[in-house]
């Protein structure tokens, strides 16, 4: 099993791969990707002005084709179609570079879209905003069925490099989580999603600081079991995640989805031109996300972006998954993860195969036996169930 290959390049395929596994129609993504395929032959920067053209066309389309759904009475079909329109924009945006004429107007559309949606939809989300020592964590809370009266468990879900609270939710781990009678809190933490595209919030390598003022809302929160915590996170929240837990009690369990073992040293392999960048424009994203002026100040501040060290604190149930396939992140950083957990009750590792597919960047090609895994995973260890 492998991404749907349809351009010459490898950061193309992967936004198209994310895209079908977030909701998107194939001959939609056909039509989008059809008069673009030769613009991607110049490389994976060059062409991103058309992508985003043809992309952002389809989302205005199907904002057309909603407003006529809703005129009509018709919310639910009028909320599938802002969910499409939404997911484009969102994918047309992400492929942008950082100051790209037309990136914010998208972004906001976008963000637009997906609200309107889970109004109309009456869709199990609500977004909020968390307080942090210097701005918010913008957020996304699904709730588990049943936890008005009786608490359940929730897990707090993290971005990656490139990735919003939005895809997040559109990974369906949230609802795979929900059915298994645990609530979800998927967060734009600093360096992703709004928190760095409407507050200027640099990553920070201490995850902890942010995971920690999630856990502080949620144990407020009269529906949520504060003794029944999990944290997770896709592909850089793969860094993220564990470091949380090992520096934040609170948290009874753990998994990843993508072992970011050793990021910083990703970065040298990256300017030895080793392995795949995730997005267009890397070098300038990676320096925009973490509030660098150039890459010797970038190198600065990822420095800390390694888990040598620091596994041993974790001592609770933690499960390391990676696709074989990975192109990106080496499955030997889910080795080192796993071996590192000396102290963990119960650890646990998945590689994905071609027997059962996701061996790509956190399952890019087939994202269902991830979500299973580590759906399954938390109500294992947190106190929800599994059928």
């Amino acid at each position: 099993m492998a991404l749907f290959e349809y351009f010459p390049n490898y950061i193309w395929n992967l936004s198209v791969s994310i895209a079908m596994e977030s909701g998107a129609q194939i001959g939609e993504v056909i039509d989008m990707c059809k008069p673009i395929r030769d613009a991607a032959n110049s490389g994976a920067d060059a062409g991103t002005p058309q992508f985003m053209k043809a992309w952002a066309e389809m989302g205005d389309k199907l904002l057309d084709l909603a407003a006529e759904d809703e005129a009509k009475g018709r919310g639910f079909s009028a909320s599938n179609k802002l969910e499409r329109a939404s997911l484009y924009l969102f994918i047309a945006e992400r492929m942008q570079g950082h100051g790209t004429p037309g990136r914010k107007e998208t972004f906001a559309k976008a963000r637009e879209a997906f609200e309107r949606s889970a109004k109309l939809g009456r869709i199990n989300r609500e977004r909020l905003e968390i307080p942090l020592e210097t701005g918010t964590m913008p957020a996304l809370f699904t709730r588990a069925p049943g936890s008005e009266t009786t608490p359940a468990p929730c897990v707090v879900y993290c971005n990656g490099l490139d990735s919003n609270k939005e895809l997040l939710y559109w990974s369906r781990l949230p609802e795979a989580l929900a059915r298994r009678g645990i609530s979800t809190l998927c967060v734009d933490q600093p360096g992703s999603g709004e928190a760095l595209r409407l507050q200027g919030l640099p990553v920070d390598p201490h995850s902890e600081s942010w995971a920690s003022k999630a856990v502080d809302w949620l144990e407020q929160q009269s529906d949520v079991d504060p003794k029944a915590l999990g944290m997770t996170g896709i592909s850089l929240g793969g860094h993220f995640a564990p470091r949380a837990v090992a520096y934040e009690p609170r948290f009874a369990s753990g998994a990843v989805w993508g072992a970011n073992h050793n990021w910083r040293e990703v970065q040298d392999k990256r300017m030895a031109r080793e392995g795949e960048n995730p997005v267009p424009h890397y070098w300038a994203h990676v320096h925009w996300a973490f509030g660098a002026e150039g890459q010797e100040d970038f190198l600065e501040k990822s420095k800390d972006m390694n888990l040598n060290g620091h596994m041993d604190r974790i001592k609770v149930p933690f499960l390391v998954t990676h696709g074989a396939n990975d192109r990106q992140i080496s499955p030997a950083y889910a080795d080192d993860l796993y071996d590192q957990l000396v102290n963990s009750p119960r650890r646990e590792k998945v590689i994905f195969t071609a027997r059962e597919g996701g061996v790509e960047h956190v399952g890019a090609d087939n994202m269902a036996y991830g979500r299973d895994v580590i759906a399954d995973w938390f109500a294992e260890t947190l106190g929800g169930h599994t059928a």
